[in-house]
């Protein structure tokens, strides 16, 4: 597959004798375990436990490159600097704008973080700064889509999702382990009492799905909400406990007037409760 350039990813770069413990006390990556070639996903949460601003981080030398979406960049920049302080720490934008993604037998030549994400659905992804390829974003957009990757802003409102809703609890982008960070005790609380119930989904139709934001509902009744879409596929948030009560019933499920499948990423193993009372078991 060819390599693609994603231009609307701007890239941060934080670097100092305290990089690693500033972001492990921050963000919601263990940065301590983040292998030398490898990316995994990561968050700024709210201090309600919500994503506030959301990215990949890779080591860069003697620091560590962030790569988040263009409009988050300046944002999450203002965000760092709050909490600096008089920490031994730089932060600051890299002189590259956007980020090459290459697969397949691209990603066995070419340099770059694998991506911990792609790695959990079986697929060898890497991820670099700056443009090294011209592949459609489409083909991308397509194979994220199949795996059950989303994205923020297509995917997902910034504080509106709790990192479990997306998954980061399967992908590499959260820890239990390492400490506290911002909004730490309500992602574990939701982790030890196991009441997540939004989780991501693929969306599957025999004929092209309509657009972003459509409703996915059963029997008239809202279970989640249709985000990337390519043709027949899409990405979508539901409600797993209705959307597993309703497949069980066989109910249909529908974005608008198309009827849709429901599938839960395999490289999560999660499964639908099939009831309420399984869902809060």
């Amino acid at each position: 597959m060819p390599a693609v350039f994603l231009k609307d990813r701007s890239l941060l770069f934080v670097s100092g004798a305290e990089a690693q413990s500033f972001l492990q006390n921050l963000i919601t990556t263990d940065i301590a375990a983040l292998g030398a070639d490898e990316t995994r996903p990561g968050a700024l949460l709210t201090p309600q436990g919500k994503i506030l601003f959301d990215f990949m981080i890779w080591q860069d030398g003697e620091g560590y490159m962030i790569e988040t979406d263009a409009g988050q960049r300046d944002g999450l920049l203002k965000r760092l600097t709050m909490y600096k302080l008089r920490a031994a720490v730089t932060l600051a934008p890299s002189t590259e704008e956007g980020v090459t993604v290459s697969w397949g037998e691209d990603a066995e030549r070419a340099r770059g973080a694998r991506d911990s994400r792609f790695a959990k659905a079986g697929v060898t992804l890497t991820r670099r700064a700056g443009r090294h390829g011209d592949g459609a974003e489409a083909l991308y957009d397509a194979l994220r889509i199949s795996h059950g990757i989303v994205t923020s802003g297509s995917d997902f409102a910034l504080q509106d999702a709790f990192p479990h809703d997306v998954l980061m609890d399967f992908n590499g982008g959260l820890s239990f382990r390492k400490g506290c960070y911002v909004g730490q005790e309500v992602v574990s609380r939701m982790q030890h009492r196991g009441t997540a119930r939004r989780r991501v989904v693929t969306v599957s139709a025999a004929t092209d799905l309509p657009g972003t934001g459509t409703e996915i509902t059963a029997a008239g009744k809202p279970v989640g909400t249709l985000g990337s879409v390519d043709g027949g596929n899409g990405l979508a948030i539901v409600r797993i406990d209705r959307a597993g009560a309703a497949m069980a019933a066989g109910t249909p499920l529908l974005a608008g007037d198309t009827p849709v499948s429901l599938v839960l990423p395999a490289w999560s193993g999660l499964v639908f409760p099939a009831s309420a009372d399984e869902a809060s078991a």
